[in-house]
C-alpha cells in the first residue's frame, strides 16, 4: 500500500511542485485547496490542469476555515503524512488586509492540527517562513535563537503556527515539524512576488520598483530545492530532544515530538544582482524605480541550514543564474512570448 499524503494549498506554487514530485514517488496524494482570488485563478488553474493529467491524485476545492468540511476529508482518507502549506501569503498585503491572516492562517491552521488530533497522522510538516526573524540581526538565522520581534501581522501568524503546533504535539504527541521557507522562486511562481513582476514589468517596458535602494539581500531558493527538503523530512517525524531543557530553552526543539528547519540557499544575493541576472536572461534592460525599504520588509535574510544538513544530508545549493533562466523559459513558454 502507498502512503497517504494531504497537500494543503496543492493549487498554489509550492504545492504544486511537492505534488508533482510526490506523484512521481509513487505516494498517493489529495491535494486541498479554495482556489481563492488573491492571485490569478487561471494560474492555480494551469498548475491543476497538470495535476489532474497524473495518475493517484486527487482533489477537493475546500477552504482550511471550513471545520466541518476538513474534518470529512481527514475521516474519509485516513491520511499517513500531512504537508500543510495553504495560507494567506504576503508581508505586505497583511499590512492592508490583516484579517485575511487570522482566518486563513491561524483558524485555517487550528482546523488541520483538530483533523490531525482526531485522525492521527505519522507526521505534519507545515510551512513556516523566513519573516519570524523580523528584527533579528545575528546572521546567518539560526532556528536555535529567539524569534519575538515580527515587523509585520504575517510573520506573527507564521510564528503562531509554530506555537500552535508545539502545543499539539505536547497534548497529543501528533509529531509536527515546522519549515521556515526563504523567498522562494521558480517556474510556476506567484505573481506578486519580485521574480515575477519584474519580469513582467521588463518585457513590457514598464519600471519596476526596486526597495532599498537595490541594497537588499534575500536568500532565494529555487523551487526544486524547498520540495527537495520537505521529500526527505516527509519519512523523518520529529522527536523529542532528551537533551531539552527549561532552563535553556532551544526553540527548534523540544521534550514534545517537534523540530524546526530553515529551508533557505545559504547564500544571500543582493537585489541588484537578483535584477542584473534577469536582465541578462531576459536580453532587456530594467528601468529602475529606486525606492526606500517597505514598511514590515527586511533588509537581509540568510538561512543557518545546518540542522538539515545534519538530518536529512541535504543543501540547497541551486545557483541564482540556473534558477532565474528556468523561471524566464517558463514565463515565456506559459505567456507566449517570442
Amino acid at each position: 500500500m502507498s502512503d497517504k499524503v494531504l497537500v494543503t494549498g496543492a493549487a498554489g506554487f509550492i504545492g504544486f511542485h511537492l505534488t508533482k514530485r510526490l506523484l512521481r514517488e509513487g505516494f498517493l496524494v489529495t491535494g486541498l485547496d479554495n482556489l481563492n482570488d488573491y492571485y490569478d485563478v487561471n494560474l492555480k488553474e494551469s498548475r491543476l490542469k497538470i495535476l489532474f493529467d497524473e495518475t493517484n491524485f486527487s482533489f477537493s476545492k475546500t477552504d482550511l476555515q471550513n471545520r466541518i468540511a476538513v474534518d470529512e476529508i481527514f475521516n474519509k482518507r485516513k491520511f499517513d503524512f500531512v504537508v500543510n502549506l495553504a495560507a494567506q501569503a504576503g508581508v505586505r498585503y497583511s499590512i492592508t488586509n490583516p484579517y485575511a491572516y487570522l482566518e486563513s492562517n491561524l483558524t485555517g491552521f487550528l482546523n488541520i492540527l483538530e483533523a490531525c488530533r482526531n485522525n492521527p497522522v505519522k507526521h505534519l510538516i507545515y510551512a513556516s517562513s523566513s519573516s519570524v526573524y523580523g528584527a533579528n540581526r545575528n546572521m546567518p538565522f539560526s532556528v536555535h535563537d529567539n524569534v519575538d520581534h515580527p515587523l509585520a501581522l504575517y510573520a506573527v501568524t507564521k510564528k503562531s503556527n509554530e506555537l500552535m503546533s508545539h502545543a499539539y504535539s505536547n497534548l497529543y504527541q501528533i509529531p509536527t515539524t515546522g519549515l521556515r521557507f526563504f523567498t522562494v522562486y521558480g517556474p510556476y511562481g506567484r505573481p506578486d512576488m519580485a521574480l515575477f513582476l519584474f519580469t513582467k514589468a521588463i518585457l513590457e517596458g514598464k519600471p519596476i520598483d526596486v526597495f532599498n535602494h537595490g541594497k537588499m539581500k534575500r536568500d532565494f531558493t529555487y523551487v526544486d530545492d524547498i520540495v527537495e527538503g520537505i521529500v526527505r523530512l516527509i519519512p523523518k517525524p520529529s522527536k523529542a530532544n532528551p537533551a531539552w531543557s527549561g532552563m535553556n530553552p532551544d526553540p527548534a526543539t523540544s521534550f514534545a515530538p517537534y523540530k524546526i528547519y530553515n529551508i533557505g540557499n545559504n547564500s544571500p544575493v543582493e537585489l541588484m544582482y537578483f535584477i542584473e541576472v534577469l536582465e541578462n536572461k531576459l536580453g532587456k534592460k530594467a528601468i529602475k524605480n529606486l525606492l526606500p525599504l517597505q514598511e514590515g520588509d527586511v533588509p537581509e535574510t540568510y538561512a543557518d541550514v545546518d540542522d538539515l544538513m545534519n538530518d536529512v544530508d541535504f543543501k540547497p545549493s541551486t545557483t541564482i543564474e540556473y534558477g532565474i533562466e528556468q523561471f524566464v523559459n517558463w514565463y515565456k513558454e506559459y505567456y507566449k512570448i517570442k
